[in-house]
């Protein structure tokens, strides 16, 4: 207890990586065409469970991966987006099954591909039930509209996050693009719940 406060114990935190989106640098252009032709032969795009290619909608191939479960786009000038990934390694298996099959094709690569975490979103729990009406009356950097959407948006300026929290002391933090990032910000908001007395029995 602090002047009456009860203190969130952080050891029983836990918080859940529930996705990642990176970016992804081949360092190599790329016909499009003939990578949809060859992710479309089961004996070289077996690992996928769907493949997209309309370049008058996007301008991209989308390909959704089996294992890991990841969605990919790729483009034309080598650049690549993977999202849905649950850990760094799931990002790396889904670039290096592309490199894979990439490389079958005649694809040239000068280079290791370059991966660069964009976004991670992690899910925790508190542990205890908020009042939201009193925590957004509270706490500056937060937004509060409960007719639009049923959380607080609380907005940690550094590291740069924003962290949903809810009724029954779920949290959803995004933004971050480490673990680290994304413990810092859960504590500032647990510091300001504590400041303001709003970390209840």
């Amino acid at each position: 207890m602090l002047g009456g406060v009860i203190v969130v114990d952080l050891s029983g935190v836990k918080l859940k990586v529930e996705n990642i989106v990176a970016s992804v640098d081949l360092f190599t252009p790329l016909n499009l065409d003939e990578v949809m032709t060859a992710l479309q032969n089961p004996n070289l795009g077996g690992f996928l469970t769907a493949l997209r290619f309309n370049p008058e909608e996007f301008p991209g191939i989308i390909c959704h991966f089996n294992e890991p479960r990841v969605a990919l786009l790729l483009f034309r000038t080598g650049k690549s987006v993977v999202t849905g990934g649950k850990s760094f390694n799931d990002v790396q298996a889904a670039v290096s099954e592309l490199v894979k099959v990439l490389s079958k094709i005649g694809v040239k690569f000068h280079r290791a591909p370059e991966i660069s975490v964009q976004n991670m979103v992690f899910s925790g729990d508190l542990g205890r039930e908020f009042n939201l009406n009193t925590v957004a009356l509270a706490l500056p950097n937060c937004e509060f509209e409960p007719e639009i959407f049923p959380g607080v948006i609380y907005r940690v300026r550094e590291p740069k996050a924003a962290i949903l929290l809810f009724t029954t002391g779920r949290i959803v933090c995004s933004g971050v693009k480490s673990e680290h990032d994304a413990w810092r910000a859960v504590r500032k908001l647990i510091h300001e719940l504590e400041k303001y007395e709003l970390v209840g029995e």
